[in-house]
């Protein structure tokens, strides 16, 4: 099995020039997965884009942890649906 990749939030945080309690706030309200061995705290590189997008959303767009919670929640759900439109388009066929 091969090992995710994965860096160390306070390099992450110094790349994005960004505050590391904004990641571990990230990591609390359950939109990204911190990884833990000791006492620092990694991120793996596939959750990078969705960092990336959460930093646009909170520094450019300036919404705060709650709105980005449920953005994410409705963007989730809307890519559900469409998923399920397509499924259900596929058993009739079209």
């Amino acid at each position: 099995m091969e090992k995710a990749q994965k860096i160390s939030v306070e390099q992450c945080c110094i790349y994005y020039q960004i505050e590391t309690t904004f990641v571990q706030q990230l990591d609390e309200y359950g939109l990204i997965e911190l990884n833990r061995s000791g006492k620092k705290q990694f991120i793996n590189y596939e959750q990078l884009p969705d960092l990336e997008k959460f930093i646009r959303m909170h520094y450019d767009m300036e919404i705060n942890l709650e709105g980005i919670e449920a953005i994410t929640h409705l963007l989730n759900r809307m890519q559900h649906l469409q998923q399920e439109i397509k499924r259900l388009e596929n058993e009739l066929g079209k």
